[in-house]
């Protein structure tokens, strides 16, 4: 029994209330890890997959009322309204321990109640921190195991402390008018119960990582950002690294793990997180950046060697699969991964699938597989001072406002363009093309407090760093008036990151226009790359009419975060106006822009 006072105590505290009929520490060993597959393979928790050709790799299948993260049922639990902001579901910690703690008494009889100390971020590292997660669900614990450093390596990290986060989980009866997932960012606690998907019961994901993390980086004077990790090596050996936020949907993970195309040797992408990164000032004044997760929680469908072969590589061993398609063979299957699917596929659900009606991988299946697998995982992913970052990319899926890329003027503007952020919702997401949500900085769902407050803290941080990362936007789904795609995407998104890489350095030939730095059509090497003609000009171009509606909607968002919303960011929207109506004037008198 480990030696950790504060937390034995809470352990007896919840297996009071829970009343599991046994209690197992875990320790994150192979023979621990064998064990549990082994009893989830007895009960049917999980399914063994074809291991010649997918070895160690298993399928587990959840109810099919459980499949994705529920964002009506996640509550901010402060003690104040104001401080969750208006862009959370906001509950009152007493009202959610009378509501919700009601459902954990007996929750656990009959199973077995898990303690998972794990440690996010790098061994060593100065910014990692420690948690510890209690469930009843052995899937959760072989999925942390891939998702953290798990066991005894958090507990050496935990010494005598009493301060970690504390993360409460119980499948209870899984039904959805008993699931509620809570955060109590005051106290560093998280409630979850009624549910075993992955954004939902893996603490050390999203609720872990951001909601709570997001909290205490503010108060500790740090960022805890869903951002991507990448470094960008050029021909001479030279690594720049990059962090980018993404909504859904966005190419994400795709672009953390890029393979350039073939005119582009002897540049490479290095993957050092694809989902999470936790951001300080480091010794050298500079913004570095961990990735505070050890594997990848990835969306299955659509991943292919085409268009992600170093993932694809990644999980065709050692991998936990939830809710793809089986064949015949025993090999997964979804959607997207083959031009063709298959004969005789059995669905997510487990039953015969039968082409043309339901896919047979849910959208929203999923694989977990560790990092360290990745053939493009980077030599520095592990530094435990982290990487410095010279880039931040913010983007979304917009068809006619934004262009291909485009860099902001200074680091108070760049948090103002992540502020204004949005993104076009496809058919597969909501049944409605073209809605435009707004998404800061790809946090809506994520950020534990008011996102005006979260506004102001990237201000300061900005005020801090000796030399802050350029900021910039990108937007790989413009399209033509017919609704086609106008860059091809993928491998090819090299070629504004090169773009970037340039400007970072002091070069890149860019245009002055009314949102920011717009490469001039000759800055992007597009050698190789046959685009119709015009395709260029139509990626770098800037629709006034198309701003004009933008930065209305932006004010409108603006508007439900008063009175607390900065005056910088009020201002850097009023200056967008002017600029767009200058614009409008010299369009007129058929005045170029100014080249830099």
């Amino acid at each position: 029994m480990p030696q950790h006072r504060a937390l034995e105590q809470w352990v007896d505290q919840v297996a009071r209330v829970t009343r599991p009929d046994r209690i197992h520490w875990c320790d994150g060993s192979e023979e621990e890890h064998q064990v549990l597959i082994e009893g989830m393979l007895r009960d049917g928790t999980l399914i063994g997959l074809n291991h010649q050709r997918y070895p160690g790799c298993y399928l587990h299948r959840s109810h099919p009322s459980d499949v994705a993260r529920t964002e009506h049922l996640t509550f901010i639990c402060t003690s104040r309204q104001e401080d969750a902001g208006p862009t959370n579901n906001w509950m009152a910690p007493a009202e959610a321990r009378g509501q919700v703690g009601k459902l954990f008494e007996g929750s656990m009889r009959g199973r077995t109640m898990f303690v998972i100390p794990y440690l996010m971020g790098p061994a060593g590292s100065p910014y990692s921190k420690v948690g510890v997660e209690i469930t009843d669900s052995p899937y959760v614990v072989v999925n942390m195991r891939l998702m953290t450093r798990m066991g005894k390596i958090a507990l050496e990290r935990f010494g005598g402390s009493d301060s970690f986060v504390r993360g409460l989980h119980s499948l209870g009866d899984l039904s959805p008018d008993r699931r509620f997932i809570l955060h109590f960012p005051e106290e560093r606690l998280i409630w979850s119960i009624g549910s075993g998907y992955g954004g939902n019961a893996l603490l050390g994901k999203k609720c872990h990582s951001l909601r709570i993390a997001s909290w205490i980086g503010r108060e500790e004077g740090w960022l805890a950002e869903h951002t991507l990790i990448i470094g960008v090596e050029d021909p001479a050996g030279q690594v720049t690294y990059m962090a980018a936020a993404f909504p859904s949907a966005c190419g994400k993970t795709n672009l953390a793990m890029l393979v350039p195309p073939a005119e582009f040797s002897g540049y490479k992408v290095w993957t050092v997180g694809d989902d999470i990164a936790w951001m300080h000032i480091g010794s050298d004044g500079r913004l570095r950046a961990i990735n505070p997760e050890a594997g990848f929680f990835g969306v299955a469908p659509g991943t292919s060697v085409k268009t992600n072969p170093n993932i694809t590589a990644a999980v065709d061993r050692n991998t936990i699969f939830t809710n793809v398609a089986v064949t015949p063979d025993g090999e997964p299957w979804w959607e997207g991964k083959d031009p063709t699917p298959p004969d005789g596929l059995v669905d997510w659900r487990g039953n015969p699938w039968t082409p043309g009606k339901e896919p047979a991988a849910h959208p929203n299946s999923r694989f977990t597989v560790a990092a360290s697998q990745c053939p493009s995982i980077s030599p520095s992913w592990e530094d435990p001072e982290g990487v410095p970052i010279s880039a931040i990319l913010f983007g979304g899926r917009r068809a006619r406002v934004a262009p291909l890329v485009y860099q902001a003027y200074s680091w108070q503007h760049g948090v103002f363009v992540g502020a204004g952020m949005a993104s076009e919702t496809t058919a597969a997401q909501s049944g409605a093309v073209g809605v435009t949500r707004r998404d800061p900085m790809a946090m809506i769902p994520f950020c534990g407090y008011h996102m005006a407050d979260y506004f102001a803290h990237w201000l300061n941080m900005g005020a801090r760093i000796a030399c802050p990362p350029a900021i910039f936007h990108v937007n790989w789904f413009r399209t033509d008036s017919h609704g086609r795609f106008l860059w091809p995407g993928f491998g090819e998104n090299i070629r504004a990151l090169k773009w970037i890489l340039e400007r970072v350095r002091g070069q890149g030939e860019a245009v002055e226009t009314p949102i920011g730095f717009v490469p001039t059509p000759d800055a992007l090497d597009l050698d190789g790359l046959r685009l119709p003609d015009g395709t260029t000009d139509e990626l770098l171009r800037i629709d006034t009419d198309a701003w004009d509606a933008e930065q209305a909607e932006q004010g409108l968002f603006f508007d439900r975060l008063t009175p607390r919303l900065p005056d910088e960011i009020r201002q850097e929207h009023a200056m967008l106006r002017a600029r767009l109506s200058r614009l409008s004037v010299s369009v007129n008198a058929v005045e170029p822009p100014r080249a830099l």
